[in-house]
């Protein structure tokens, strides 16, 4: 009998092996939507197969996924799915609870998370400009026309371009490395990425964290450098620039689920 897996959603990831010299890399094809009825629901899926020894089923922003041992029928996969039709109805149904949550209209007066703290909006007409006050609000300046939401992406993404860039600095030194390229991400389901050909990206959207977690996001990822994996030696090199690892792993798990959609 196959034995039931439920996959946490992967924070981290590492870039693939570089591709050979001459040739570009290939973007995976796009997984197909499936579907299957589950109780009275029609609930959509997307299979992927590959060299695993069980079937797993995850749920995230994306819905439900299916991984699957090359060998096991589709009949046999549904059945699977359908054996844990509550499971898998209810954690939808709470990720679709807490998008709803999670969704923030940019309006003047509303309160948005920097840095472990919140910060009022002040919206003022202007000429579409950004302005952070160095006591409090971030100021959008704005025409008539102007989309609040895009321009204060914008404002968040400069903030964590900054704040990104001097973690990465302090902690490459205590590894002896030089900094990295940074690049932001706009990823729902990872927090980041590193290679020592591509550089850092990083969840733009860490920047309404504690400086702590994104610190802890700043090291796992520069550990890369070193360990392009996830094993014992990798861990190491975490702990010996963040020696607190285990705890903000911990923590940013727990506020993930709670970070608004601007």
């Amino acid at each position: 009998m196959m034995r039931a897996l439920f996959e946490q959603l992967s924070l981290f990831t590492q870039t693939s092996a570089t591709p050979p010299a001459g040739k570009k890399p290939v973007a995976p094809p796009p997984l197909k939507q499936r579907h299957l009825q589950l109780g009275s629901r029609i609930v959509s899926y997307t299979l992927r197969r590959g060299r695993r020894k069980t079937l797993a089923l995850s749920i995230d922003d994306r819905g439900l996924r299916i991984g699957a041992p090359r060998h096991v029928t589709l009949a046999e996969i549904e059945a699977f799915a359908v054996t844990h039709a509550s499971w898998v109805l209810k954690k939808l149904d709470e990720h679709s609870h807490a998008n709803v949550q999670r969704n923030i209209t940019v309006r003047d007066g509303v309160s948005l998370p920097l840095l472990g703290a919140e910060i009022t909006v002040s919206i003022i007409p202007g000429s579409n400009r950004i302005r952070w006050q160095a006591d409090g609000p971030l100021v959008l300046e704005v025409r008539a026309d102007a989309d609040c939401d895009v321009l204060a992406r914008r404002a968040l993404q400069r903030r964590a371009t900054e704040v990104f860039g001097e973690r990465i600095a302090h902690y490459a030194a205590k590894m002896g490395h030089q900094p990295p390229r940074l690049g932001l991400s706009s990823a729902r389901t990872r927090w980041g990425s590193c290679s020592k050909k591509s550089g850092i990206r990083l969840n733009w959207r860490l920047i309404h964290l504690p400086l702590a977690l994104i610190d802890y996001v700043v090291a796992h990822e520069l550990a890369h450098l070193v360990e392009m994996n996830h094993g014992p030696r990798f861990w190491a090199a975490v702990e010996n620039i963040y020696p607190d690892w285990r705890n903000a792993r911990r923590e940013l798990k727990v506020r993930a689920a709670k970070l608004p959609m601007v």
